[in-house]
């Protein structure tokens, strides 16, 4: 009913121009009292046809495959979602040069920058509600298969560079195992592992449109939505895609930082507004270098450098004392916090439950749930638990481990069993330590297999 009153309003006016969806029109009257000036922004009506022609002149070393379903989604952010297209245009140019950088120093098409748009909408600290964060959208546990840091402190998932050339590497691997570009972004979205399903269940076909549909449903509409925003993206002109400003990177100095620093007392000491800060540096979640960095890389405008290298000690110390207590109270109580912590592995005996190994090991057990990713209380006899434990605990390890050292046999070796640490095996003999362990065993790591034997005196 509104549509049609507007419909006559414009028509009575004379302003209703040819293929109008909704017309930038400016509503007068002739008489005494004017009426307001309303203006409604003009929306082309392309064809499917023509939009077609356009894609195919797009040069591109990715496929743009043009169907029903990607017109539905460039009629979806050319027309009913407008908005979110123009905040896209006004934030390409604060990350599209990092991308296209790391992009070219792998070797991958230029276009997968249009990728991180349908990931995270260009936000460095967007989180989702299964947990990827950033532009990438990383698991937490992908993330640390890229060597993406993530503690109380900092999530090397929101940082634009570190994550940039982590998505990279997994593209390229993704690639090496697909050899096509379709089902990388596929498996960029779902996991190798259900692409690689896809392609059982739809008899072993290999293109992205051939298992289409046994694909999640999430997966089907993740490739159209990137073909279409490579396709708006390219022709915002021809769809009236206009914005009054468009964002750019501030220019920045780097200056690397160890211990504890406030990015407030940073931020009010060089007169830069807090939020810009922040900004630059979207991988420090509690807005501090946590106590334990090693040459952090902070950011900061590059006209603040000099005041700040003058002032360096002044500034820094001011930035050592204010809030480092509250956040390293904050950091030991958060449910699932590592901060301070060794980690321990536990191996479930028949009958035990969550609360009694929490008990054991005093711990809480959100905590177990967290380092686990266990969602309810169900565990198995024979299951392996992650287990963070305070430093300096003489709590004998859910009677895994002697409440009392015993001395090392005459052998002066052990075998290890399914399950153990360095940290266990250390505790079970007199005198025993991790560093002198690994000495004795020329280990470069702590990592170690069942059925090793090790030497132990």
């Amino acid at each position: 009913m509104k549509k049609k009153l507007f419909r006559h309003i414009v028509l009575s006016l004379g302003l209703l121009l040819p293929g109008l969806c909704a017309a930038t029109a400016i509503l007068t009257d002739t008489s005494k009292n004017p009426v307001p000036e309303i203006h409604y922004e003009y929306i082309p009506d392309l064809s499917y046809n023509e939009v077609e022609a356009r894609l195919a002149s797009l040069e591109s070393n990715v496929p743009l495959s043009y169907n029903k379903v990607v017109k539905s989604f460039i009629d979806y952010f050319t027309v009913r979602d407008r908005n979110y297209t123009k905040l896209m245009i006004q934030r390409v140019n604060l990350y599209f040069p990092i991308f296209e950088y790391y992009l070219e120093k792998h070797g991958l098409p230029d276009e997968l920058k249009y990728l991180s748009i349908i990931e995270s909408g260009l936000n460095p600290t967007a989180i989702s509600r299964v947990g990827a964060a950033g532009l990438w959208q990383f698991m937490p546990s992908t993330g640390r298969l890229f060597k993406l840091y993530q503690d109380f402190y900092i999530d090397e998932r929101l940082d634009p560079y570190k994550s940039t050339e982590a998505a990279c590497i997994y593209m390229k691997s993704l690639y090496n195992q697909f050899k096509d570009w379709e089902l990388v972004l596929a498996s960029y979205n779902a996991g190798p592992g259900k692409v690689r399903r896809a392609i059982r269940r739809s008899g072993y076909k290999k293109k992205f449109w051939e298992i289409y549909d046994f694909l999640p449903r999430e997966t089907r509409s993740y490739l159209p939505q990137f073909v279409a925003m490579i396709y708006v993206l390219n022709h915002q002109r021809e769809h009236n895609l206009t914005v009054d400003h468009v964002l750019y990177p501030i220019k920045t100095d780097t200056i690397h930082l160890s211990n504890y620093a406030d990015l407030k007392s940073i931020a009010d000491q060089l007169n830069v507004c807090y939020e810009d800060i922040r900004n630059l540096n979207p991988s420090l979640k509690r807005g501090a270098i946590p106590p334990h960095a090693r040459s952090f890389p902070l950011r900061i405008p590059v006209d603040k450098m000099p005041h700040l290298t003058a002032n360096r000690k002044q500034i820094l110390d001011s930035a050592a004392v204010n809030g480092e207590e509250e956040l390293a109270k904050l950091a030991t109580n958060e449910a699932g916090s590592t901060y301070g912590r060794h980690k321990v592995r536990h191996r479930v005996r028949s009958g035990e439950v969550l609360g009694t190994i929490a008990q054991n090991y005093n711990v809480r057990v959100s905590d177990l749930r967290k380092w686990n990713n266990i969602s309810g209380n169900l565990i198995r006899a024979g299951q392996s638990l992650d287990i963070w434990i305070s430093s300096g605990s003489t709590q004998a390890v859910a009677n895994n481990i002697p409440s009392s050292p015993k001395d090392i046999p005459a052998t002066k070796t052990h075998l290890v069993q399914p399950g153990d640490t360095l940290w266990e095996i250390s505790l079970q003999y007199k005198g025993l330590t991790i560093e002198k362990l690994k000495q004795l065993n020329n280990l470069q790591n702590n990592k170690i297999k069942p059925g090793q034997t090790l030497i132990i005196g």
